[in-house]
């Protein structure tokens, strides 16, 4: 399933517009479902992101050897990480009225992948992609197209806040490797 990086798509600019009332609050609305199972469903979504994106696990010794769906959900470590990605995306997503407070977050949590895990940002993007995906399908009759855009939109809104934490480290995208982060990422819906 993935690919060699292409130029093209690592360099492409994210659109980051700020969200309207309306389109917080939907997002609001299916966070606070989706977040009561928080530990269920970060395992859901991290385990789909390294069944589908396999060289993401490059970066956590803990777990990088497992290649078992059922051994990942199992995890210790994983279900942990999970846990983690869960409150720091809950964080955003509670503080959507407060464009520092994201800004903030996110610029921490871009600047720790970027000096302390040495991750490329790309993979924030897929990601955020696959978290789009399990949403989608764990609301699939509660999903309207205007709730999916909201989502679209906080998905470049956080792409655009973690690489410009990268750029304010001076990032320099890492000499591949064997497993270089693929270029086919997850459709976001519309």
């Amino acid at each position: 399933m993935e690919k060699v990086p292409g130029e093209m798509e690592i360099e492409r600019r994210e659109r980051s517009e700020e969200l309207s009332e309306a389109e917080r609050k939907a997002v609001q609305a299916t966070w606070a479902r989706l977040y009561a199972n928080c530990e269920d469903v970060g395992v859901a979504i991290l385990v789909r992101f390294f069944v589908n994106f396999p060289s993401a696990k490059q970066y956590f010794s803990q777990f990088k050897h497992m290649e078992e769906p059922l051994e990942m959900e199992r995890s210790p470590q994983l279900r942990k990480h999970a846990c983690r990605v869960m409150g720091a995306l809950n964080t955003v997503v509670e503080n959507l009225h407060d464009p520092d407070k994201v800004s903030s977050v996110l610029a921490l949590v871009g600047k720790a992948h970027a000096l302390k895990h040495k991750v490329e940002p790309v993979y924030f993007k897929i990601l955020s992609g696959v978290i789009l995906e399990v949403i989608a399908e764990e609301f699939a009759n509660d999903f309207p197209p205007e709730t999916q855009r909201a989502w679209a939109k906080l998905r470049g809104l956080i792409y655009s806040h973690v690489t410009a934490a990268y750029k304010e480290v001076g990032w320099v995208q890492q000499v591949p490797n064997a497993t270089t982060p693929p270029t086919t990422l997850p459709s976001s819906g519309p």
